[in-house]
This record gives C-alpha cells, sequence and structure tokens, in this order.
C-alpha cells in the first residue's frame, strides 16, 4: 500500500542553549508543502539563506552532526530530525535563529512529544520510500563500528554499544513498527564519559553542556580536583563527591538508556538519506560518522533504483493470484507447451506472469544439447499466453474462446534464458479489446535484467462447440 507525505499539524517553538556553542537559540518547527522535505532556515543572518537536511550537506561528524551549504552551518540537527523521522513528517521548515540546534534536556523527546500529542496532516504525495533488495555494510576498520542493512518487509533498527565501560557494559536497543518511539527512545538522554569533558572542553565545544542536559558518567571515584573542574564547565557547584558510575543522575531511565539514545542518534542520521527505508538495520557501535557514511550509502542506492523498471518482486510465500489450476481453466494449453506456472497479478490493464525454467524443458533436448537455450520464439508465446490470460478473465465466459496472434512488432532479445532462470513475464494493455482485437506490450525479466521485449496484437476468437 502506497504511504503518503506528511507535515506536522502546527508551529512548534523551542528556545535554549547549544550543546557546544552555548549559544542560545529559539526554533520553529512549521508545516511544509509535500515535496519541500525538511529544510532549516537561518533566520538571524541575512537573507535567511536555507540548508537542506541532506547528508549531501554533512560537513563534519565529531561529537554531533553538522550541515552547511553555500557557508551557512547548523549543527546537533540529529535529536530533531530522529524525531520527525521517526514520527513520520516528511516536510517540515525549520526557522533558527543561531547556529546550533538548542539540546534541551538531551534528549528527543521535547521534539517528538507535542508533535506526537497532535498528530500529523497526510498530503497528496507518495512518500519517497527505499525498499533494501540487497544487503548494505559498512565497517570503519579504524574503530571496529559497522552497519549492516538487510532486506525486510518493514523497517527495524538494531544497536549494539560498546565503551569498554564498567558502568555502562555492553547494552542494547531495538526498535520495530511496534516500539513506542516518544516513550520508549524519545526520552534517552545524551551523555559523555568524565575522561572525555576535559578535552570536549579544551576544543572549545560544550559550552552548553550542564546537569540537566547529559549524562555524566564516570569510570573511577572522582577526585576532589576532577569535583572542582567538573563544575567549572557545568557553572555549578551541585556536585561533591562521586564514585564510580553516574556523575549527575541517581538512575537512568532505562537499564540500557545509553543505547536506546544512540539508537534515537541513528534515526536521525539516516532521515538525512530523504527516503523511508524498508529493512532491517544492524548497527554495531554505531556514530555520526558511520550513520552518516551508510545515508549517503542509501540514498545513492535510491538514486540508481529509481533509474530501474518497476519490476515485480516474485515472492514464492505469496499465495498467486491464479494458480496453475486456475491457470489451465483459462487456457486451452497444456504441458509441455504451457509456459506459465502462476499469476501474481491481475488487473484490469496488467497481468504479471512466473514461468520456472528447469532442465527438463523439453526443448533443451535439441536447443542446445551441449548449451541449453530457450528458444525465443517461446519466450514471446509464454508472453502471449500471459497475455491471453489478461484478456480472457474479464470475459463473462472464458473457457469458451482463445487469442490468437495476429501481429508481433519490435520483438528484441536482450539476453539468453537457460535453466534456472525465473521469468518475471508483465504483459499491458495498450489499446483495449475491441471488436475480438486488443493491443498488448510485453516484457519477460530475469532478476533485474530485460530478457526480451516485444509489441503484439492478439484477436480473440469464440471457439466452435
Amino acid at each position: 500500500m502506497q504511504a503518503n507525505q506528511q507535515t506536522i499539524k502546527n508551529i512548534y517553538t523551542f528556545s535554549g542553549k547549544g550543546l557546544h556553542t552555548g549559544g542560545y537559540v529559539t526554533m520553529r518547527l512549521i508545516p511544509a508543502p509535500e515535496n519541500h522535505g525538511i529544510i532549516f532556515r537561518r533566520t538571524d543572518i541575512e537573507g535567511q539563506p536555507t540548508i537542506e537536511a541532506s547528508v549531501d550537506n554533512v560537513k563534519f561528524t565529531d561529537r554531533g552532526t553538522v550541515l552547511e551549504a553555500s557557508g551557512t552551518k547548523i549543527s546537533t540537527v540529529e535529536h530533531v530530525m530522529s524525531a520527525l523521522y521517526a514520527l513520520g513528517a516528511d516536510n517540515v521548515l525549520i526557522e533558527i535563529d543561531g547556529d546550533e540546534v538548542p539540546i534541551l534536556d538531551g534528549s528527543t523527546a521535547p521534539f517528538a512529544e507535542p508533535i506526537a500529542s497532535d498528530g500529523l496532516v497526510e498530503q497528496s504525495a507518495a512518500k519517497r520510500v527505499f525498499v533494501v533488495k540487497e544487503k548494505i555494510h559498512y565497517k570503519d576498520e579504524a574503530t571496529g563500528s559497522e552497519i549492516t542493512i538487510f532486506p525486510d518487509d518493514t523497517f527495524s533498527a538494531d544497536v549494539m554499544i560498546d565503551f569498554n565501560s564498567k558502568v555502562l557494559g555492553t547494552q542494547f536497543a531495538r526498535y520495530t513498527k511496534d516500539t513506542d518511539y516518544t516513550k520508549e527512545i524519545a526520552p534517552c538522554r545524551t551523555f559523555v564519559f568524565m575522561h572525555d569533558l576535559e578535552m570536549l572542553f579544551k576544543n572549545n565545544l560544550i559550552k552548553g553542556g550542564d546537569i540537566d542536559n547529559a549524562i555524566v558518567i564516570a569510570e573511577k571515584p572522582l577526585s576532589n580536583d576532577e569535583i572542582v573542574n567538573l563544575n567549572k564547565i557545568f557553572g555549578s557547584e551541585q556536585i561533591k563527591s562521586v564514585e564510580q558510575g553516574y556523575v549527575n543522575i541517581d538512575e537512568p531511565r532505562f537499564s540500557n538508556e545509553c543505547a536506546r539514545h544512540k539508537l534515537a542518534d541513528l534515526l536521525g542520521d539516516l532521515a538525512l538519506s530523504g527516503v523511508k527505508i524498508i529493512g532491517k538495520v544492524s548497527a554495531v557501535k554505531p556514530g555520526h560518522k558511520i550513520n552518516t557514511k551508510v545515508a549517503a550509502m542509501i540514498k545513492s542506492a535510491e538514486k540508481e533504483n529509481s533509474k530501474l523498471p518497476d519490476i515485480p518482486r516474485y515472492n514464492p510465500d505469496d499465495v498467486p493470484v491464479i494458480d496453475i489450476a486456475g491457470i489451465k481453466n483459462l487456457l486451452p494449453h497444456r504441458p509441455p507447451f504451457l509456459m506459465v506456472d502462476r499469476i501474481i497479478e491481475l488487473g484490469h490493464d496488467r497481468v504479471v506472469g512466473i514461468k520456472t525454467i528447469g532442465i527438463n524443458e523439453g526443448f533443451f533436448i535439441g536447443h542446445f544439447p551441449d548449451e541449453p537455450v530457450m528458444p525465443g520464439v517461446l519466450i514471446i508465446e509464454a508472453m502471449a499466453q500471459v497475455g491471453g490470460i489478461l484478456v480472457l478473465s474479464d470475459l463473462d465466459e472464458p473457457e469458451k474462446y482463445s487469442t490468437y496472434f495476429a501481429k508481433i512488432d519490435n520483438a528484441k532479445f536482450k539476453r539468453k534464458v537457460v535453466p534456472g532462470d525465473v521469468l518475471t513475464i508483465v504483459l499491458t494493455l495498450t489499446a483495449p479489446l475491441r471488436r475480438s482485437i486488443v493491443a498488448m506490450r510485453g516484457e519477460v525479466y530475469v532478476g533485474n535484467a530485460l530478457a526480451c521485449e516485444a509489441d503484439m496484437v492478439a484477436q480473440v476468437i469464440k471457439n466452435k462447440e
């Protein structure tokens, strides 16, 4: 079933500090028309330049995802992108009067909760969907991080994190179609290790960090000097003494809160691919660098797929629209001259049939003994039989009629058909049945490859009593 694009129902305003810049900003999420996408607009710059939320515009991925276009930047976009992607919002204008999305409480909940509460507005245009048909894999040999995306019927994501931490251990998190993002993923906050804080601070980062917008983790008891420095970084005197564990919280919101937050980040970065993904994502030690690398691979694969014809996909587990018994009721042909095994799609103007080519087909005995190849004329015959089913299925008493070739034009053979091939045979009406004459366009595919095509005209004649 086609999914349509959606936008948010209302305008939402958020104000707060940027995590790394420390600048106070106000950001507004505004409904946008279909095919607009997610676009940031810098209202603090003359001319109000815009930046598309696209992986093509990713500039930096160190401690956050930074977009840049024509010299204009917007930083730490992953949290708001995660919320919009998980909730299904495709078209949103984000106005912001600074260069970094506010961190708020360090989670995606402040963005997700009001949008989820109000619901979304469905639009007319179809979503851009990328159906994973072949495994996508990327591994960062330097860090051991890797992401694999497998074909599947729905979207899901598994995340494993391992920081060699005695406090966190190895954590797992999972997102499926049954996950309540707003309640189970969105509340999970960003986190940082105590041994990274001073390095971040010296590199002019986390200027907006405080004890209320990030979880701080200590792998060992803090010395007095470390506590002084921590309070200096956070501009607070609230931290007195800390043993190994969580510095500024009593307990995490979930036992695997950190893995869940990494999953939220992953969704936000994959959203930059610009498509709804249908596939199973497996991420080991993900981070913004590898996340956006895979998002770029998805966008590239989707672009290549869009160039391919709309080839029906045959799943042998699906119940056929017409099985072999039904085909024999419609066609007079019988083995060894019955050239279609099942019908997987049947409409008023298109039909899709399947023919599995086995080595025991009789014609392989002489065509050719040492190099078996299906004769082109029989591929055409398979098309004609599938086209006959399209025509006859619309008649009141199809068993009383037969179809006969009247004309074949523009027949082209693109590749050999050999034992083991599965033919996907697509016939589309190019002119409706009039005065017993019907015109069709036929195409035969083996996988993604076009094997044969032809234009055919047939005559429908009533059988003799």
